[in-house]
């Protein structure tokens, strides 16, 4: 199998310290993005929202099954039915505010991170590709918490 090499472009900020379920709606984050790419964030400012992909590197082994948050309230599944972090790749996806840029530094709500963490991309929400209509998602998902 091929060997891929994933480079962070950047770093987050933020004062969350360990991780945790949920809660991460109105936690503010700074996106630190290397000095060598600020140029690539040109015209990131004329989007209320972009996502945020990363490396959860904290995490140091995987699961095939899982029962999100640990709650009992819900069933225990694959890993690829969840958004959990114990993952083959532990890379992940959130849509978040955008709420500033400043050179490299990009200012963002409702990213559910820990300090530190390292960025692989940003992309803008484009509703084109992002926005779905009828989806369907298993009832036991609102037994979270967000």
């Amino acid at each position: 199998m091929k060997e891929i090499i994933l480079k962070p472009i950047g770093f987050v900020k933020n004062n969350i310290k360990e991780p945790r379920f949920g809660n991460f709606a109105n936690e503010i984050s700074e996106i630190i993005v290397d000095e060598k790419f600020t140029d690539a964030l040109d015209g990131i400012d004329e989007y209320s929202h972009v996502i945020i992909v990363y490396w959860m590197d904290k995490v140091k082994d995987y699961v095939t099954k899982h029962q999100p948050q640990g709650n009992p309230n819900v069933p225990i599944v694959g890993i690829f039915a969840c958004r959990c972090p114990r993952r083959p790749n532990p890379i992940a996806i959130t849509t978040v505010k955008l709420i500033k840029h400043n050179k490299n530094n990009l200012v963002v709500k409702g990213l559910d991170v820990i300090d530190g963490t390292p960025i692989i991309d940003i992309k803008p929400y484009w509703p084109q590709y992002d926005k779905v209509t009828n989806e369907k998602v298993p009832s036991w998902v609102n037994e979270l918490e967000f």
